[in-house]
Parts: structure tokens; sequence; C-alpha cells
């Protein structure tokens, strides 16, 4: 129906009806015109999500480099890609030639890419580049620091997202590599804004809780916007200053993050981290089967030279009359020997003594008159000095009753008694009468009377 507006007002005339597209011809319809409108287009932005197929095809998004939200999905066939000159990577600006077209089967506006060459790094690309160089100035990605994980994991601790698949490829890895391993969930979200501050709480909480031997930090691919939390500088220096060794997986292969680099060991997966972080159920069990059979081996080893031993001993033992004949033997040899030793160690001993006999001699005798001529004088020094001389000469020796010498008249009382000593006796004597000035000679010389013989 066609409605028409006239001077003298609306009036209504019968139209043809319109024809109705299908789906697939309007899609079909909507790329010839985009193709006879636009033609050969040049396009710039930043790469996003790329992806080569194992066909050799590579798929992309082209973002606004100025920060706008569109985007453009790009696919770049075997034959162009393999004319490449570069490596393509998410964040890099690039230009590149090629023709809209529609996705029929998502109805979406795509570009067939026949050229694609760089122009530089874009934002987010150059903020990790800057950010990077920061860090490893910091020394937060030098190998010295890199800890060992450990050989044998009774708990590894999993920091990712309870919905995430990179959760379920670990799990399933170390259920097939170790199913002893115990495994604690400290989950987070791995994207958006939240992610940084999340990711750092769960480190903090695994380390807090203090079960776990080491720590796999992961979350699946996706673009550089994606993964963009394991760039974060918080969450960096958390994962550089953890106490416990951290294995980080982040993306695939090609993704390198920050957080990967500050970890103690890289993944280029999830699932390589999951590997990493624990032994091999089959191969440890096959690495103890070895050493038992060579511990078995040794002790045969070991028994079977012990038990030669054990025989060569019985066999000795066995012929102890043989043992006995030598000991005899030896027994009669130093029989006959000691009458021999003992006549050479006598004369030795004699000679010995008559030498030392004929030197004793020879030196009494060079001494003995020397000697006498001493012995001689001394006897006469000692003569010489033996009062009974002195009292033979005249002289009387004085004593007080303690028998001590008197050898002054000062301190003698009237009737005191004393001993008297001469050379051929001795007396009791008593002073009878002092001198009114008594002589200070102390001489003891002046011959006295015994007290018999005193008239006073």
């Amino acid at each position: 129906m066609t409605v028409r507006v006239t001077g003298d007002g609306p009036t209504v005339s019968a139209a043809p009806a319109a024809r109705a597209w299908g789906v697939g011809a309007l899609m079909l319809a909507v790329g010839d015109a985009l193709g006879a409108r636009f033609g050969v287009v040049s396009v710039r932005g930043e790469l996003s999500g790329f992806t080569r197929a194992a066909s050799g095809h590579c798929y992309f998004t082209l973002k606004d480099a100025d920060g706008q939200s569109a985007t453009l999905r790009c696919a770049m066939f075997r034959r162009a890609a393999g004319m490449l000159a570069f490596r393509p990577a998410d964040g890099q600006q690039v230009e590149l030639r090629g023709r809209l077209a529609v996705y029929e089967a998502r109805g979406e506006l795509q570009c067939i890419v026949e050229h694609l060459q760089p122009l530089g790094a874009g934002s987010l690309y150059e903020m990790f580049l800057r950010l990077r160089a920061k860090l490893e100035a910091a020394g937060l990605f030098d190998a010295g620091r890199k800890r060992p994980l450990p050989v044998w994991p009774r708990t590894l601790g999993i920091v990712t997202s309870l919905g995430a698949a990179a959760l379920h490829d670990v799990l399933t890895a170390i259920r097939r590599r170790a199913p002893h391993v115990r495994v604690v969930v400290y989950p987070s979200v791995v994207q958006g804004a939240d992610a940084p501050a999340q990711l750092v709480r769960a480190i903090v909480a695994a380390v807090d809780h203090g079960v776990a031997d080491a720590l796999i930090v992961c979350r699946g691919g996706g673009s550089l916007e994606d993964l963009w939390a394991f760039n974060d500088e918080l969450l960096v220096r958390t994962i550089a200053a953890c106490p416990l060794p951290v294995v980080c997986g982040v993306g695939h292969e090609t993704d390198v993050t920050l957080a990967e680099l500050a970890a103690d060991v890289r993944a280029p997966t999830p699932t390589a981290a999951a590997e990493l972080a624990t032994p091999r159920r089959d191969e440890a069990l096959l690495r103890l089967s070895q050493l038992a059979g060579r511990l078995q081996r040794a002790l045969h080893h070991r028994l079977d030279g012990q038990a030669q031993r054990l025989d060569r001993l019985a066999l000795q033992i066995g012929r102890p009359t043989r043992l006995l004949r030598q000991q005899q033997a030896r027994l009669q040899a130093l029989q006959l020997r000691l009458p021999q030793a003992a006549r050479a160690v006598s004369q030795t001993q004699q000679s010995r003594l008559e030498a030392v006999a004929r030197r004793g001699q020879a030196s009494w005798q060079r001494q003995w008159p020397a000697r006498g001529q001493a012995l001689a004088q001394l006897q006469l020094r000692l003569q010489a000095l033996d009062p009974q001389r002195v009292l033979a000469r005249g002289y009387a020796w004085l004593a007080d009753g303690q028998g001590r010498p008197v050898t002054s008249a000062r301190g003698l009382e009237i009737g005191q008694t004393l001993q008297a000593r001469w050379h051929d006796g001795q007396a009791e004597v008593q002073v009878r009468r002092l001198p009114a000035a008594t002589p200070t000679s102390t001489s003891t010389s002046t011959p006295l009377r015994p007290e018999g013989d005193a008239d006073d």
C-alpha cells in the first residue's frame, strides 16, 4: 500500500507488493554492494586477538587506533599470510589493504586482508613495554632470584577462576600425572578491572593458609586486553615477593605477560604449568623400581661376598692341626733362641757394669785427696768454734732458770738462781749481791765460785 499526499488530501492507491529477501541472498547482496561501493580499502588500527589456524589462515580484530570502541573483524588467507614480512602480535599498529565483505554464517562485517604491514606499537603495547622495562630494571625478572619448584610436592595451590577452562585443564593434568598430590584452589577473577586486586588477595591467602608447597597462577588464552590483568604492577611485585615457588601459565605459548616473567617458572600454557609443577607418577614408580632393583642386586652381591669369605674362614678353621704345628715350630725356634739371647744380654750388661765400675773408681781416686783436705779444713774450723774450748780457757756459761743465756747483769735480781757451766762440770749459783753500778760489759767470762763456797 502506498500513501500519497496531495493538495486535496491524502489518497490511497494500490501498489505492487515489495519483494522478500532470503537471509543468504541479502548477505550476498550486501556484500556485493560493499564491494562495489568501497572496492579495495586501506585501514589503520591496532591488532587484537591475532591467531593463526592450522590451515595457515589468520584471524584477528582491528581496533580503532584513536581509542574508539569500533572494531573490524579480519581474515587473512594462507596465500596472503605466507607473504607476511613480520610476525604480527597483539597491540601492534598496522595498516592493511583488503576488501570489505559479509561473513554470511553470522551476518558480520569483515575484511578479507590481502596485505598487512606494521606501523608501530599500539598504546596498550607501548604501556606493556614501558612497564616491562621498569620492572626489569628493578630486578624482578632476574634469573638469579628464580627458585626451583619442589620435586615431590604434597599440596599445590591454584590461583585462577573457578569457571575457567584453564582450571579444568590443570586439574586434568595433575590427576593424570600425580593423583596423589592434593590441590587447593584459591579462586579469583582473571579478567577485568577487579582482576588484579583479586589475584593479589588470592596469592596472599594461599601464603597465609600455609599448606601449599608451590603455587600455580594460570588462565586461558585471549587478546592483550583480556590478559592485561597479569601485567598489573602490584600483581607482578606480589608474585616476585611470594615466599612460595610460583609457576605461571597464562594464555597460549605466544602470549607473554609480566606475571610470567616475574614467576619462578614460566609455563607456555596452564596445562604445561601443571606438568612442570608435578612429577609423573609412572616415571617416579619406574625410578623407584629401578632403585629397588639396584638395591637388591647390591645386597645379593654383598651377601655373596660375605658367604665366600665365610667359606674361606671355615676352611682355615677346619685344619687346626696345621696351624698348631706351625705355632709349635715357631715356639721351638724361640726356645732355642732364648738362651743365646739371654747370654748375649747378660754379657752386654756385665760389660757395661764393669765399665761403669772402672769409671767410678777412677773418678773416686781422682777426687779423694781433694775431698780429704777439704774435710780436714772443715774439722779445724769446727773445732775452733767449739764452746768447750772457750770454757777450757777459764770462762763459764751462765743461764737463767729457763735455759736462756745471761749475757748482761742488767735485769738480775738478788736471790735469783742461775745455772753455771765450766769445761769440766756445772753448778747452780745464786745472786747474793749486786754492785751499785753494774758494768756495761756483757762478758760472761768472769770466774764464779760455786754457791757452797760463797761467804756472803
